[in-house]
């Protein structure tokens, strides 16, 4: 299928920038800093139990490794992090690593998007959307299937070598209970993280489908977004995940990696509450996505939810997304009111300073007679009203972990 017109050919370098379409790159990366945020919240209102914590666990690396400390264990060591007063020095590492995982794995699932949607019609000379290198016959399917195999290359590296293993665990925690903490595979690597790592790697070629590369394995038409769970798919993984997935790295590898998961749930659950607004926003910009896309999905058969329920179910979508997300501001302002924070209640309210940008956004999609090719302003408008929000928020989520003193 040749679509490759007489306009000019950009070049190779903005070309892939297309590609990875970096008008909604910030979909991976903002969560992560609110998630860096909320790790400081954590350590400021849960010292107490780190710090004991931390210590059981210097104190079973001491006995196993000896005072010289040879393995090197005992420089993630909360006590010894905490007296010096370096609590980020072991955070910002590990929020910048899984910032740069969520980010490979968007670019890898772009990459594969603008493969897959053109060998399966989908993306034909009546797109309205931003141009797809594919399509546009600027880069070949097997080119833009190679990019995205080196970035899920990329993403691979860092999940297995940074996420996945604990790098301590050759003590048993020097308690009984052991068992119920959280890495016990070989007390080596960490469950959750081979999930969340293999599922995203699978989750990025699994989004669009298509021959390559699942073709191979008999799972050639499998497509989460063509069977219209895309949605569901941003909603968890670049809502949830992205943002707990620091707070979660932290107490697991750095601040108390012998905590039971009873007590992991629930320093996590406020973490947990404050992505759910990001993923309605970063869900808002597939939305208006596949608003804007729903006619020639029609004919590609690619039943999103906008084609399954129709455009009038879209735009309610999006405004309960958007208009949702800021009524999760008055409800961790109550929350907050009513804790041990309430001097500080009014950072959660920082990001309806953002809601003047939502405006013209609600408008537009929700009730604007807009459509189609008019669309594309708002798809990066949402994205950059997330960005502006999640901002905001963990701006007033660092405001709130300073000293109250």
């Amino acid at each position: 299928m040749n679509t490759t017109t007489d306009e000019p050919i950009p070049s190779k370098f903005q070309v892939w920038k297309l590609a990875s379409r970096p008008h909604t790159l910030t979909a991976s990366f903002v969560p992560v800093i609110v998630g860096y945020a909320l790790t400081l919240q954590l350590i400021h209102r849960n010292s107490d139990l780190l710090l004991q914590e931390g210590s059981k666990f210097c104190a079973a690396v001491d006995a196993g490794t000896g005072d010289d400390g040879t393995d090197g264990n005992d420089a993630i060591c909360y006590a010894s992090d905490t007296q010096n007063n370096g609590a980020t020095t072991q955070l910002l590492p590990l929020a910048l690593r899984w910032a740069l995982f969520a980010g490979l794995i968007q670019i890898s699932t772009n990459l594969h998007n603008d493969y897959a949607d053109f060998v399966k019609g989908a993306d034909t000379d009546k797109r309205v959307g931003q141009a797809r290198a594919t399509q546009k016959g600027w880069l070949t399917p097997y080119e833009t299937c190679r990019g995205c195999l080196l970035c899920l290359l990329a993403a691979l590296f860092v999940g297995m070598y940074y996420l996945i293993p604990f790098h301590n665990h050759n003590t048993s925690c020097g308690r009984e209970d052991s068992s119920n903490a959280i890495g016990m595979i070989g007390e080596h690597y960490d469950p959750i993280m081979i999930f969340t790592v293999l599922s995203s790697l699978f989750n990025a070629v699994a989004y669009t489908g298509g021959p390559f590369p699942l073709g191979y394995i008999g799972l050639g038409d499998l497509s989460i977004g063509y069977s219209g769970l895309g949605d569901l798919f941003v909603f968890l993984y670049f809502g949830i995940a992205a943002t707990v997935g620091a707070p979660y790295l932290y107490v697991t590898k750095v601040a108390a990696p012998c905590l039971g998961q009873q007590q992991l749930r629930k320093l996590l659950y406020l973490s947990f509450l404050y992505s759910i607004p990001i993923g309605f926003l970063a869900t808002a910009i597939i939305v208006v996505n596949n608003l804007r896309d729903r006619h020639t999905d029609i004919e590609a058969g690619k039943k999103t939810m906008a084609v399954r329920f129709g455009g009038t179910f879209a735009k309610t979508e999006y405004f309960v997304l958007v208009v949702g997300s800021y009524g999760f501001c008055i409800y961790f302002w109550i929350l907050e009111r009513g804790g041990s924070s309430a001097a500080k209640a009014w950072t959660s309210l920082l990001p309806l300073l953002s809601f003047p940008l939502a405006i013209p956004q609600l408008k537009a999609v929700a009730f604007g007679g807009k459509d189609g090719q008019a669309l594309n302003e708002h798809v990066g408008g949402t994205a950059k009203l997330q960005m502006i929000y999640c901002i905001l928020m963990a701006v007033g989520l660092v405001i709130s972990s300073g000293s109250n003193e």
